[in-house]
C-alpha cells in the first residue's frame, strides 16, 4: 500500500465560477447529478477536467470519481432503467452509464492501490476522498471539483498548476516505482502546463534517471502512447532531449547513442513547417540506420504505417538529402518495393524531414499519373513472376518519369528487353 503524502489540513481550497467550469453542465449531467444525490452517494469530476477547468480550457472528457461502489452504481443504473456500456471498465471499478441516450459518463469508484509491480495496481475501494488523491501520480492531476464549484487539493496542486510546476504526489522515488510509465507522464504534464522548455527540477530529474531501467517493464505500445503525446506537444523536442539525457533512450528501443545531433537538426525545422512532421517522422532521426528502425519497432509496436515510414525515412534520406528538384521525389512514390507501393504520404514527410518547403508544395500538388502498364502485360511479354516484377516495373517507371510521364505502353514495351536484361545480370 502507497506511502500517505503530506496533505493540506484543509482541502477546500476556493470557489471556482467560471465559463469553463459552467461548460460542463449538459441536461445529462444535471440528470446524474440529480441521480446521485437521491441515492446519497457522492461524486466530484477528477483529474484532467478539473486541471483544464483551473487553466481556463473546456476539457474534452469530465471524467467522475464517486463514493458509490460499482455494484453499488450497477444497482441504482439497473433500477433506474439507465444503460450501461463498456462494462470492461468495472475492472477498474469505472462504469458507464449513458444518460437519457445521448451522453456516456465515466464514472470511477474511489480507490487505493494495494499492491503495485512497477506496471499495474491491485486496488480497494474506498470513500476517502484523500486516499483517492494520494494514489494519483501528480499534483496537477489529484485535485477534484465538485459540482458546487468546490475546489478540494489535498496535495497542492492548485498552487503548483499556478507557478507552471510538475510534481510528484509524495515521494517522487516511490511514486514512480509504484509504474514506471510515471516516468513518461511526467514529461507529458511538463509539456503540457509548462511555461518554459527546461526549468525542471534537478532533483525530480535525478529520481527519474535512477529509475530509468524501469521502463524495461513498461509495454512498447504503453510507453509509444505517451510518447507520441510528448512529440506532438510543447517542447517535445527538448522534452526528448531531457528523457535522453536521464539515459531513458535504451529502454524504450533507442540505439544506445542516439544520433542526437541530426535530431536537433530537424526538430529546427519541424517548428518552421507547416503541417506538422508526424511524431514518428520526428523521432526516426534519432535513428543511426535503418536496422535501428527495425529495433524500435520491435520494441514499441508501431501500426503498420508508422513502421513503414520509419523504415522508408531511415532508407532515403542520406541520398535525398542535397537533391533540389522534384523527379527524384516524384519517382520516389512510384517505386514499388515487395509489391508494397510507397505513398506518397511517405514522401511528402521525408521532404518535411529535410525542409524542403518548395518541394513538399509541389508535391502535394501533384497527381500521381497512372503507368500505362499493367503487372499482366509484363508477365505475359516475359516478364518474371514474383518480386522480380515489382523491379522490372521499377525500372520501366524511371525510364517512363525520365520522358515526363508521356511514354504509352506500346513504348514502354519496347525497352522491356532491355530491363529484363539488366535484372538478369543483377541476378548474376
Amino acid at each position: 500500500m502507497e506511502a500517505q503524502a503530506i496533505a493540506r489540513p484543509n482541502p477546500v481550497v476556493k470557489k471556482i465560477d467560471t465559463p469553463e467550469f459552467h461548460s460542463i453542465f449538459t441536461q445529462e449531467l444535471n440528470d446524474l447529478i440529480a441521480l446521485f444525490k437521491r441515492y446519497n452517494f457522492e461524486i466530484r469530476v477528477a483529474g484532467g477536467a478539473v486541471r483544464d477547468i483551473l487553466m481556463n480550457m473546456n476539457p474534452k472528457d469530465v471524467d467522475i470519481a464517486t463514493t458509490a461502489t460499482p455494484t453499488e452504481m450497477k444497482e441504482m443504473f439497473t433500477k433506474e432503467n439507465i444503460r450501461m456500456v463498456n462494462m470492461n471498465g468495472e475492472k477498474h471499478g469505472t462504469i458507464t452509464p449513458r444518460i437519457n441516450d445521448r451522453e456516456n459518463f465515466e464514472i470511477t469508484t474511489l480507490r487505493i492501490d494495494a499492491v503495485t509491480d512497477g506496471r499495474h495496481a491491485e486496488v480497494i475501494h474506498t470513500t476517502d476522498w484523500l486516499l483517492d488523491a494520494n494514489r494519483r501520480d501528480l499534483t496537477i492531476n489529484s485535485m477534484f471539483l465538485g459540482f458546487d464549484g468546490t475546489l478540494y487539493d489535498y496535495f497542492y496542486g492548485y498552487e503548483d498548476l499556478q507557478k507552471r510546476r510538475v510534481a510528484f504526489v509524495g515521494d517522487p522515488d516511490m511514486r514512480i516505482k509504484e509504474d514506471y510509465l510515471r516516468i513518461l507522464r511526467y514529461f507529458r504534464f511538463y509539456g503540457r502546463i509548462a511555461e518554459e522548455s527546461n526549468r525542471h527540477d534537478e532533483e525530480t530529474l535525478r529520481i527519474i534517471a535512477k529509475n530509468s531501467s524501469g521502463l524495461a517493464k513498461i509495454s512498447g505500445e504503453r510507453i509509444w502512447q505517451e510518447w507520441k503525446k510528448i512529440l506532438s506537444g510543447n517542447f517535445g523536442i527538448e522534452l526528448t532531449e531531457a528523457m535522453i539525457n536521464c539515459q531513458l533512450a535504451p529502454h524504450m528501443g533507442l540505439p544506445v547513442a542516439p544520433n542526437v545531433e541530426e535530431f536537433l537538426r530537424v526538430s529546427k525545422k519541424v517548428r518552421a513547417f507547416d503541417p506538422q512532421l508526424q511524431p514518428i517522422t520526428v523521432l526516426s532521426a534519432l535513428l543511426n540506420t535503418p536496422e535501428d528502425a527495425v529495433n524500435l519497432n520491435l520494441r514499441l509496436k508501431f501500426t503498420v504505417y508508422e513502421r513503414e515510414l520509419c523504415y522508408f525515412l531511415t532508407q532515403n534520406r542520406e541520398e535525398t538529402a542535397t537533391i533540389e528538384e522534384i523527379l527524384p521525389f516524384q519517382q520516389l512514390c512510384l517505386q514499388t518495393i515487395s509489391s508494397v507501393k510507397l505513398k506518397k504520404e511517405y514522401v511528402l514527410e521525408l521532404l518535411k524531414y529535410h525542409g524542403k518547403r518548395d518541394l513538399y508544395q509541389q508535391l502535394l500538388d501533384w497527381p500521381i499519373p497512372q503507368f500505362p502498364v499493367k503487372g499482366n502485360v509484363l508477365i505475359a511479354n516475359g516478364a518474371p513472376k514474383g518480386p522480380k516484377l515489382g523491379l522490372v516495373m521499377d525500372k520501366l517507371k524511371l525510364i517512363w518519369s525520365n520522358n515526363q510521364y508521356n511514354m504509352s505502353q506500346d513504348e514502354l514495351l519496347q525497352h522491356l528487353p532491355a530491363v529484363l536484361e539488366e535484372v538478369k545480370a543483377k541476378k548474376k
